[in-house]
């Protein structure tokens, strides 16, 4: 199945994983509305979607995404008189209200794995958007910058709070203050990155063949759980994993895991309801 949302985000689901890439190369990706409002479509269609296991995110051409439109700097140096922001909708995203906050707080919602195949450059916005998915892998001659700083300008989709989870707060604040752009080898050494691939977007579709081959509910509990992790208490945590654990103990899923392992064949699963 192939769907485009507004021409610039285009999304193929195979066997269960969803290859998402944002399709405006000519501009290295770059966000401008058109590009936020597909991402914010595209992520909302594939997290009601049972069928997706598991979702590739990238960019088209030369990089994964440049950050904001260069000519939305231009219409700030007025005073952002000329500067439209679209400020609020009523979509469903989580806590995130704002638009650019929406189109990188989407892939966080999603159920199911997302990885982030990065390639080029991921500044700014673009980098954001990246910190959303759930596993990043990238090339390393990628640049990566928490580049807001050099238009005068604090990280405003999400940053400020996903990176220092990351990082640390001590290096979150360095790179954001500086904004100085670090390789794919150093980013998978801070910890911004999963790990460094000579070819990260096959890698991120290998990867996530992987995954989607796994019993899906499985999947979508272990996902729930390792994001409440620091964000929920010791208690809550635990009993949140009591609760998966009898909900998936003899569900079919489950037993056709442990029947296809006892018959050393490749288990079938069914899309969870």
């Amino acid at each position: 199945m192939t769907t485009t949302a507004e021409q610039r985000v285009s999304c193929t689901t195979t066997d269960g994983v969803a290859d998402v890439r944002m399709s405006r190369p000519d501009k290295l990706n770059a966000l401008d509305q058109a590009m936020f409002d597909a991402l914010v479509a595209t992520g909302l269609r594939l997290r009601e979607d049972p069928a997706v296991r598991a979702v590739v995110l990238s960019g088209e051409g030369r990089a994964f995404c440049a950050g904001l439109d260069f000519g939305n700097f231009a219409k700030m140096a007025d005073g952002g008189r000329s500067f439209e922001r679209r400020a609020a909708t009523t979509e469903p995203v989580g806590p995130a209200e704002a638009r650019g906050q929406q189109a990188a707080h989407v892939w966080a919602t999603i159920p199911v794995p997302v990885i982030a195949a990065v390639h080029g450059v991921a500044f700014g916005g673009g980098l954001q958007i990246a910190l959303g998915a759930d596993i990043r892998l990238v090339a390393g001659d990628a640049r990566l910058s928490v580049m807001e700083i050099k238009w005068g300008l604090a990280p405003d989709m999400t940053g400020t709070q996903v990176l220092p989870e990351l990082v640390g707060r001590d290096v979150a604040k360095e790179l954001t203050f500086t904004g100085r752009v670090v390789s794919g080898t150093e980013a998978a050494d801070l910890g911004l990155a999963t790990r460094v691939e000579a070819d990260p977007l096959t890698a991120a579709l290998e990867l996530a063949r992987e995954i989607a081959a796994k019993s899906p509910d499985a999947i979508r509990h272990s996902k729930r759980l390792l994001d409440m992790a620091g964000r929920a208490t010791l208690a809550e945590g635990f009993a949140a994993e009591q609760e998966a654990i009898r909900a998936l103990i003899g569900s079919p899923n489950q037993t056709e895991a442990v029947k296809a392992n006892l018959d050393e064949r490749t288990p079938h699963f069914t899309d969870p309801t």
